[in-house]
């Protein structure tokens, strides 16, 4: 099995991973939300909308 971020081959300790650098670099990519799965549900888009006019982050 290959590590998902580089794709050397995964070390035990570490596994899925081949380290501890390319485990905190998921990690990294987890909290700042790379991983997120779009919402498909009307109410979570209107809300979403609605933050964005709040913060004034409207597309032109």
């Amino acid at each position: 099995m290959s590590c998902p971020i580089c794709g050397e081959e995964m070390v035990r300790k570490y596994r899925p991973f081949c380290s501890k650098r390319c485990a905190d670099i998921d990690l990294g990519k987890w909290l700042s939300g790379s991983y997120s799965v779009p919402s498909q549900d009307p109410t979570d888009l209107e809300e979403a909308a609605e933050e964005m006019v709040k913060q004034g982050k409207t597309k032109h």
